[in-house]
């Protein structure tokens, strides 16, 4: 297909502002469904974790064939955690199809993705999504979207951009607000009319970058990415190339796809300016260049921004240990981690003081509790300690991350909201309120942020959303409060016994139901005051002429607190872990007995000294 019948497009968005689903309702719309064909809701989140959370994780490619033009969309993250594949796949497109609700207006990954957008260059198009909801306010939302293009430097001809107003789940669009149309067609009108057809030499040396990686069983290793010059074909001997390494590989294209709506098609050859995919080369990274063997021309490395956060996993070392898990040792762990690393060029993996633990860097606890939650499922079993942020050294200073945070939560609880983040050395820059919801604004250290949603949870009565991206790096500032509760610890291994539970209410709040089995030096409560306190968690009623072992059966006990995953690592402090099985979530102390506690204490203070 001629590259002037090529438009290749992402479509960022906010969280949960409806870029999925509109991708959904374009598939429809251009007939790449059969009419009786059963679709699944939110097509393109095809992984089970972007199911549950509703969010997207990974950045996706897809083709639409709509009267004689081929459309490539990219569903980019709208999570700044998984900001590393949004670098990676705007290398792909020649313009962004901003997605902006019509109530909440630009959003913290907004401003994110545009920045990374306008630094290339990239033209953007604009659709105000959800006009059909009560409290939407269009106009007002488009002045803001035009601001936010001020602030970050779009040129002229950034800021000549294309408007349409609509809803995704309804699949409707107009190039007038109060204009109501039946279909989607005021949008791709749009995206042909607005979105330049791809540069590139066909006739040219080739040049395919590739940017995101995924694997196959039966050919192996895929790279997917644009073909920037000449013509890719099936079969033909090509170098390897990256500016970065010193010698190209020698290789061959054994398969070579297009997309196809949702699917990948054998293709013959794809060139300039299409989107590829290529499949077989297992020394494929992202990043690597494909040339013809007489003209190694490597592009320049994708360069992602730097990771904040680092947090370390190691084998699991409990008395439970391999119980639960099929891969238990370090060689398991090094080697999913470093896969994980291959496939996702924001995450960093490095070696620790010990053969048994990894440190590995990335985005945000989300983008980290991502892959934890990913290796369990795959059968791992491990530990993980408390997430750290990443500092550096800038003109002989130490400076640390610091975050724009938004938060939206209802009046009533604004207050309290405000004096918790000031507690976490946040700045409030911006107050706005709509209605009953106040959306607040602040530049907060990124370790400020560690542990912070599920207070604030708390202090809205569960209303409050936070969503945050890194804004830049600053000198480093005093220190933030900690977890203020100490824990309660079991002190010997077996069941949980009401009994016991009931006899220790008043001490403060359990993790634990009933029933389950538990180890000496496992965290299975909150203590209310601020000391850690050993209990004995498994005492049981000692049956006597004057007492019968059926009384239990009585017992009131209050629910206990269980967390998921992202809870426990935002919980737990330095001296403390998560013990990750494919079953189970376990807090425990790194020392498991009360003497390794008090040795590791003396030889931290000493440190300290």
């Amino acid at each position: 297909m001629p590259s002037a019948n090529i438009r290749n497009i992402a479509i960022v968005a906010h969280v949960d502002h409806g870029k999925t689903t509109l991708v959904d309702t374009m598939f429809r719309f251009a007939g790449t469904f059969r009419s009786n064909q059963q679709i699944a809701e939110r097509v393109m989140d095809s992984d089970a974790q972007e199911r549950e959370r509703g969010i997207t994780i990974l950045a996706k490619n897809t083709a639409i064939d709509w009267h004689g033009t081929r459309i490539n969309i990219v569903d980019t993250p709208g999570h700044a955690d998984f900001g590393g594949q949004v670098e990676r796949t705007l290398a792909m497109v020649d313009a962004v199809l901003l997605l902006v609700d019509a109530a909440e207006g630009p959003m913290p990954q907004t401003r994110f993705v545009l920045k990374k957008a306008f630094e290339r260059g990239l033209k953007a198009l604009v659709m105000i999504n959800k006009v059909d909801r009560p409290d939407a306010r269009a106009h007002e939302v488009l002045d803001e979207v035009f601001e936010l293009f001020l602030e970050l430097g779009a040129h002229d001809e950034q800021l000549d951009f294309a408007v349409v107003y609509g809803s995704g789940r309804d699949g409707w669009a107009s190039l007038e607000l109060d204009k109501r149309t039946e279909d989607l067609l005021p949008l791709f009108e749009m995206i042909l009319a607005r979105v330049p057809a791809p540069a590139g030499d066909v006739s040219g040396p080739l040049q395919f970058q590739a940017a995101t990686l995924d694997h196959d069983d039966f050919v192996g290793r895929i790279g997917v990415g644009r073909v920037v010059r000449g013509t890719l074909r099936a079969g033909a001997r090509v170098w390897l190339c990256h500016p970065n390494r010193a010698k190209p590989i020698a290789t061959v294209v054994r398969t070579l796809y297009r997309y196809q709506g949702l699917t990948r098609t054998p293709a013959e050859f794809v060139e300039a300016g299409d989107i590829a995919v290529v499949a077989g080369i297992e020394e494929l990274k992202i990043g690597d260049t494909l040339c013809p063997v007489d003209a190694a021309d490597p592009l320049p490395a994708i360069k992602v921004d730097e990771p904040t956060i680092s947090m370390v996993f190691q084998v699991n070392d409990s008395p439970f240990a391999g119980r639960e898990g099929q891969f238990v040792t370090s060689r398991h762990l090094m080697a999913r981690l470093e896969k994980a690393s291959l496939r996702d060029v924001a995450l960093e993996v490095a070696p620790t003081e010990t053969t048994d633990a990894f440190e590995v860097k990335g985005r945000g606890t989300m983008h980290l509790g991502v892959l934890v939650e990913n290796m369990r499922r795959e059968g791992f079993e491990f530990a993980v300690a408390k997430p750290h942020v990443i500092l550096k050294e800038i003109d002989g200073k130490t400076c640390e991350p610091i975050e724009r945070a938004v938060i939206e939560t209802p009046q009533d609880s604004a207050g309290r909201v405000i004096e918790f983040m000031g507690r976490r050395r946040a700045e409030m820059t911006h107050m706005e309120a709509h209605g009953n919801q106040v959306k607040l604004e602040f530049l907060i250290p990124s370790r400020g942020l560690i542990g912070a949603r599920t207070a604030l949870m708390t202090l809205s009565q569960g209303n409050a959303i936070l969503s945050h991206v890194f804004e830049c790096w600053r000198p480093r500032e005093g220190a933030v409060p900690h977890r203020i509760n100490g824990v309660l610890i079991a002190d010997r291994a077996g069941p949980v016994v009401p009994y016991a539970l009931f006899s220790l209410q008043d001490r403060g709040t359990f993790f634990v139901p009933v029933g389950t089995e538990v180890y000496e030096g496992m965290i299975v409560g909150e203590n209310a005051k601020d000391n850690d306190l050993m209990v004995n968690i498994c005492r049981e009623k000692k049956l006597t002429n004057m007492r019968a072992a059926g009384k239990d059966e009585t017992v009131s006990l209050t629910p206990p607190h269980l967390m998921s995953l992202e809870e426990c690592l935002e919980y737990i402090e330095d001296d403390e872990l998560v013990e990750v099985t494919p079953k189970s979530l376990r807090l425990r102390k790194k020392g498991l007995t009360e003497i390794a506690r008090k040795r590791s204490a003396r030889q931290y203070a000493s440190a300290e000294e």
